[in-house]
Formats: C-alpha cells, structure tokens, sequence
C-alpha cells in the first residue's frame, strides 16, 4: 500500500526529470505499480482510511512522485456531471487541446508540495488524451473542465514540471539562484 511516505516532495531530482516512455505490453510490476498508484488516490479520497494511514486526499499521482521516472498516472476524479474518471494510465499523452484557456479558481495543490501556492495555473480549456490501461486497453478521452486539469496537472509530473511552474511571475523560494 503506497503512503504519504512514498511520496516524494518538491526539490527531489525526479520531480524534474523528463519521464522514460513504459514498454508495452506493460510488465507484472507495473501493473501492479499502477494499480497501486490508482488504490492509493481512492484511498486518500476515504475518509475512514484516510484518517487511518494519514493520507492527504488526491485526485491523481503520476509516477514520478513516487520516484519513478516512467510515464504513468492513476486519476480517480469526478467531473462537474458526476461522471467518475477512474484510470491508471500507462503512456498517456494529449493529441489534441483548444486554444481556450481555464484554470481553478483556488488555485492547484499537489502532494508532493507541503506549502499552499497561490496562483492561476492556466490549463487547456479541453483536451483529447490518448493512453493504455492497466488492462492493456487503449483508450482516447475527450475532457473538459475540472477533469481537464487534473490529467494536465499529471501529464505535466511526466514532463518534469511542476503547477507552479505555470504560474505568471511566480518565484519559487526553493529554487536556488546562482
């Protein structure tokens, strides 16, 4: 079972690494990486377990944030139509987006970042996400709104980059100036 404790946080190399591509089909151990990956995110989202195990609540966790560098998230978030997305996905990827622009109002929160970052994260309005299940099946879905952000938000934990990398004129204190 994956913890908050197997979480990485924010100044930890990997978070800043460009994420290796996962061979396909997907091997036993990451199946079951992701499998646990996708368990953990509905697990933080119970409150009962929650409290039990000490979990910060998350909609999605990418690979990376668990110090594996390999292209892999697992979302478990419902969109504004109550409509749950519940996947793991291996190799994701956006094949297409719309010009238009969104963001959340309360700004983004991550759980590999233990500080509140205020700031608009300005996100694809809609997006088309092209990826492989844990069961091997390949999936496209077409999102919008709320759940939009959530897959860009971990779409970018593959890419090395972080929310608040996003942010206009955001400084981040962390990063060392030379």
């Amino acid at each position: 079972m994956i913890t908050m404790k197997d979480i990485i946080r924010e100044g930890h190399p990997v978070l800043r690494q460009v994420a290796k591509e996962v061979q396909l089909p997907a091997s036993i151990e990451d199946k079951e990486t992701l499998t646990n990956m996708l368990q953990f995110v509905i697990n933080s989202q119970d409150p009962e377990i929650a409290e039990k195990h000490q979990l910060r609540p998350g909609v999605g966790i990418a690979a990376p944030q668990i110090g594996i560098s390999k292209r892999m998230f697992a979302v478990h978030a419902y969109d504004e139509n109550d409509t749950l997305y519940s996947y793991g996905l291996f190799n994701p990827k956006v094949i297409s987006h719309s010009v238009e622009e969104n963001h959340l109002d309360g700004g983004e929160g991550c759980l590999s970042v233990d500080r509140e970052v205020q700031g608009i994260v300005p996100r694809h309005a809609r997006i088309t996400v092209k990826g492989t299940t844990i069961e091997g099946e390949e999936v496209k879905l077409k999102l919008k709104g709320y759940i939009a952000i959530v897959f860009q938000h971990e779409l970018d934990h593959l890419d090395g980059i972080m929310f608040y990398d996003r942010i206009e004129g955001f400084q981040d204190p962390l990063k060392k100036t030379l």
